[in-house]
């Protein structure tokens, strides 16, 4: 009985479905099924509903095409993932600063948003404050990958280690000068602050 509970939890994980799907590729719609809206929010902050679309295409594809090489020790795939939407998104980096500045340029009473801007997660909906867009288009890329991780995609400091192959350390140091850089801009309050990390 046992044994059979932990091949149930085993089998649910994204883990397995992503060692299934080297057999049965129709299975890794599982993994998109769990996590394509939360890294559409995570990228539609990023890039915009313009490119989110398609930056979360990309990172499934990559993933797919990469799955062979996934850590099976890691039940939960989401940290995989956005660590290849972060490469997505970088791909896309000028872009998305070019944005940031254009959001700082025009202040929070001109810009008028879409169906589509008024569904994403509120901390997305911070991007829109043209403070807010000037101090994350003054972050360098490694510091807003970091900070935007947690704020917006909701990752823990491992989880965001993992997603982008660095150290616990650097996360924490590259997230502590991402803040002050924000909170500085906002007089010492932090808006990024809204989703709390665990430790």
């Amino acid at each position: 009985m046992l044994f059979e509970q932990q091949f149930v939890v085993e089998q649910e994980s994204d883990a397995w479905y992503v060692r299934a799907s080297l057999a049965d590729h129709s299975l890794f719609t599982v993994l998109y099924d769990r996590h394509a809206a939360a890294l559409y929010r995570y990228a539609h902050g990023r890039v915009g509903a313009d490119a989110a679309d398609d930056v979360v295409s990309d990172t499934f594809l990559a993933a797919f095409r990469r799955r062979h090489r996934y850590d099976a020790d890691r039940p939960d795939a989401r940290p995989w993932l956005f660590g290849i939407l972060t490469k997505e998104v970088s791909r896309h980096r000028r872009r998305e600063q070019a944005r940031y500045r254009a959001m700082a340029r025009c202040g929070v009473a001109d810009v008028v948003p879409d169906p589509a801007e008024l569904a994403v997660a509120g901390a997305a909906a911070h991007a829109l404050r043209a403070p807010l867009a000037q101090a994350l288009a003054d972050l360098s890329a490694r510091d807003r990958d970091v900070l935007l991780l947690i704020a917006w995609g909701e990752l823990s400091y491992e989880e965001t280690a993992q997603a982008i192959g660095i150290p616990v350390g650097t996360v924490r140091s590259r997230l502590n000068r991402a803040r002050r850089k924000v909170s500085s801009a906002f007089g010492g309050h932090d808006p990024t602050r809204a989703v709390e990390e665990t430790m």
